[in-house]
């Protein structure tokens, strides 16, 4: 079973977060696709789908320390960059980019769940590795620039190369290259434009792997640069026919929201589209967006910490070592040990999860003990708001470039406390408030709410729900931070031991 026309206009995104840089494949009638990861560990996540739409993450592709290697001093938005996903003589290849390392790595597994293999390394320029296969087992490697390498996938051997190939229609950034036999003809999908508003899918085609390559006729075939589409940045595509024969794609997009200029907060989520054929060319429509809230987180949106081990969902800037974690030491409760003294240099113990939707409630149950610790919402060291909970008191702090601030602060009652993340993509607030104070002074009266979405920070103080703080969104966006991630909601602490007895992520909008 595939999708259909009517579905999307439902269920896209069909990866609502930061999911950006899809690559997929098909095993009978199983769809298998993976993501860039960057910065965070585990790394390539991996989701399972019957229908192209409902998708679950069974794993992450990159989950022991002798496949990630993401020291220390890893920048945010390095580390992995761009999979591609391929099943070929009865196993599954991913194939990706550590660019902290300036190395492309192999893994391989007969069951996409895991566990997969230990690396095969190569040491070749460029990123957005893609692997293809001709008739008679020969492998090419394709890369960004376009150029390709005939290679032994097995153990990293290089037999020749570079090949130059084709490199779109003039666009800057010429990337996320995919060789598919498709009948007679050898397609080569190439994104251009950048991965940013002018982003755009190009297509050619040869009888050879070696080309030449003779560009579509239609190209761009996808882009939404300088239309009013809700959906922007459209590009690093990927395709897959299905079992009864329907072609789609997969892609990154943005939903951007706010006043001119607009924000994105979600990062580069994942969309899918229907192709068809038309000539020997394939076709794309535009992509349409609807609320992003098919299945496609498949774990429980409340997680009480009572298994043996963490959900795929969590994850970690760099790296998680044991000793900062454990779920034995308190059964039912996630306990977290600080590694680091500040969420603004890296170290720091924090174990989040996307967020997936521009309105959405997080709550969590924590016991700070002597700790200090708290829900906070990222998207890097730099750019971050925490709700901290330290010495019988919680407070808001922001940190925006710069800049460090705390915006409100209240005393909370000793032992276990309930705090409370909101946020609203309606009724945002004008940039000037910053507080439940500044809200009751200011008013809307003559600024414009120019932001994308607003935070809300509260505590349950046995007196009901207290709010610290309202906050501006916008300094937690990529048009603000840079980089190529999106918003991740999450669980630290920066001194001492604290106990998370819950965390509850839920929709609003």
């Amino acid at each position: 079973m595939s999708a259909s026309g009517e579905s999307l206009s439902d269920r896209n995104p069909i990866l609502p977060g930061f999911w950006p840089d899809p690559s997929i494949c098909r095993a009978g009638d199983d769809y298998y696709l993976v993501c860039s990861s960057f910065e965070y560990s585990p790394g390539v996540p991996i989701f399972h789908s019957r229908d192209l739409l409902s998708w679950r993450q069974i794993g992450n592709v990159l989950d022991r320390a002798d496949q990630l290697r993401l020291p220390p001093d890893t920048l945010a938005s390095r580390g992995i960059y761009a999979p591609t996903i391929r099943h070929h003589d009865d196993r599954f290849w991913v194939v990706t980019t550590n660019v902290t390392l300036g190395r492309h790595l192999i893994v391989t597994a007969t069951d996409p769940a895991g566990p997969w293999s230990d690396p095969v390394y190569l040491d070749l320029p460029h990123v957005d590795p893609s692997l293809a296969w001709e008739d008679d087992g020969t492998c090419w490697l394709t890369v960004s620039g376009v150029e390709s390498y005939r290679i032994d996938p097995d153990t990293g051997e290089v037999f020749e190369g570079p090949v130059p190939m084709w490199s779109g229609t003039g666009g800057q950034y010429p990337e996320a290259p995919h060789l598919y036999r498709v009948g007679d003809w050898w397609y080569l999908l190439v994104s251009e434009g950048g991965t940013h508003t002018g982003h755009a899918v190009s297509v050619a085609r040869a009888r050879s792997p070696r080309g030449p390559f003779q560009p579509g006729p239609a190209n761009p075939i996808l882009t939404h640069r300088g239309t009013d589409r809700p959906v922007q940045a459209t590009g690093h595509a990927d395709l897959v026919e299905a079992a009864d024969g329907s072609w789609w794609m997969v892609l990154l997009g943005i939903r951007a929201k706010g006043h001119w200029p607009p924000y994105h907060v979600l990062g580069r989520e994942t969309f899918l589209a229907p192709v068809r054929w038309v000539d020997g060319w394939p076709v794309v429509d535009p992509v349409r967006s609807g609320t992003g809230s098919a299945g496609t987180s498949g774990w429980h949106d409340r997680d009480d910490f009572d298994d043996e081990r963490l959900g795929p969902q969590w994850i970690s800037p760099r790296d998680r070592p044991a000793s900062a974690w454990s779920l034995t030491d308190r059964p039912g409760w996630l306990t977290l040990h600080a590694t680091g003294d500040s969420l603004d240099r890296s170290g720091a113990t924090v174990v989040g999860r996307r967020q997936q939707h521009h309105d959405c409630r997080v709550s969590v149950r924590v016991d700070p003990g002597a700790s200090r610790c708290g829900l906070t919402i990222r998207i890097d060291e730099a750019h971050h708001y925490d709700l901290e909970l330290a010495r019988g008191r919680a407070r808001v702090v922001g940190r925006v470039g710069p800049f460090r601030q705390v915006f409100g602060e209240c005393q909370v009652p000793a032992g276990a406390v309930t705090v409370a993340v909101s946020i609203r993509s309606t009724d945002v607030l004008p940039p000037t408030v910053t507080s439940s104070d500044d809200l009751a002074r200011a008013g809307h009266v003559g600024v414009v709410a120019a932001g994308s979405d607003t935070i809300r920070f509260e505590v349950e103080t046995g007196a009901g729900w207290a709010c610290l703080a309202e906050l501006d969104g916008r300094y937690l966006s990529t048009e603000v931070a840079s980089g190529f991630t999106g918003r991740v909601v999450g669980m630290y602490v920066t001194e001492g031991t604290a106990g998370f007895d819950w965390f509850d992520y839920r929709p609003t909008g």
